[in-house]
């Protein structure tokens, strides 16, 4: 099976060819013997009941300085490709929900991974909502009210912006904390949307589970230990990555959302578990392929095209 892929990403020019999922995908259709097209978001349009996008064939390997080439812009309608990898990275705004209402217009003609529609309806933080008893205590609100009665009940909390992401913006405030009122009038300025605020899982000391998720099964996992000093595992911002397996109940939670993820076309997700709580399901532009596969001597990227390729048969 010969594709023609889309990917709708950030600069190839910026990738770390070492720990970007985006790339080894694109290593791996390659591979295959699938043609690649790279287009920015700001060059898809919509264009007389058509959905274009101004793109460049690409070519990637793993040479670092010399890990892609470009070719010159065409402008390609998208339902004439098979696949369109829709990789670049959150922020999850208006911009971002605006590309999905436009390639929804070809989806499943051409294969949108993952599929807009679910991936609009399915921003991280508010989708795991809708699985009960595997979330930490979690409350959504602007209402500082609100905000400080659950503080007064659970003392220990984070708070963070709702469309966040790659912990950007996330606070652990402290029951001595007198910074909580001062922390809402800088959310209020800056975002307009509400916090989400949760029960502090202590746990996180010991690490961040991230676990991928092809078409609703678990197949590798990587744990994320926050530096001396951060509540925050990202590995941006100094968390280690160590060698991790599945506990009873990570498998339990995988179980638990597994269906409705494949039901929904969301084909590669990642999830962030703490102990013994699912704290996000990140459905956009999920990430730690490369991680795993250091540690499990595994090909996740080939896992994800096989579910690609399925879905085309």
């Amino acid at each position: 099976m010969s594709l023609t892929v889309a990917i709708q990403m950030d600069p190839i020019e910026s990738v770390n060819i070492n720990g970007d999922s985006t790339f080894v995908l694109a290593l791996e259709a390659l591979r295959r013997g699938h043609k690649l097209l790279h287009y920015l978001p700001k060059h898809l349009s919509f264009r007389d009941g058509k959905v274009v996008a101004r793109a460049r064939s690409l070519v990637v390997r793993r040479e670092p300085g010399n890990h892609y080439t470009l070719g010159g812009f065409e402008t390609v309608d998208l339902s004439t490709v098979d696949v369109v990898l829709m990789r670049q990275d959150p922020p999850f705004d208006m911009s971002y929900i605006t590309a999905t209402h436009i390639l929804e217009h070809i989806h499943p003609k051409t294969l949108v991974v993952n599929d807009p529609v679910s991936v609009r309806n399915a921003p991280e933080k508010l989708f795991v909502t809708h699985f009960p008893g595997v979330m930490p205590p979690t409350l959504i609100s602007s209402d500082s009210d609100e905000i400080k009665l659950f503080r007064a009940e659970h003392k220990d909390i984070i708070v963070k912006p709702l469309y966040g992401n790659g912990g950007a913006g996330v606070f652990h405030i402290k029951p001595d904390d007198e910074n909580l009122n001062s922390l809402l009038e800088m959310f209020t300025t800056t975002w307009r949307e509400p916090v989400i605020v949760q029960r502090y899982v202590p746990e996180v000391r010991q690490g961040d589970k991230r676990i991928i998720l092809v078409d609703g099964k678990a197949v590798g996992a990587i744990n994320r230990v926050p530096a001396a000093g951060e509540a925050r595992s990202n590995m941006h911002v100094g968390g280690r990555p160590e060698k991790s397996a599945l506990t009873k109940r990570e498998q339990e939670i995988c179980d638990t959302i597994g269906p409705a993820l494949k039901e929904r076309g969301l084909i590669f997700v990642g999830i962030d578990v703490i102990g013994e709580y699912l704290t996000e399901i990140n459905v956009t532009s999920p990430t730690g392929i490369q991680e795993i596969n250091r540690f499990d001597n595994s090909t996740l990227e080939a896992l994800v095209w096989n579910a690609i390729e399925a879905r085309l048969k």
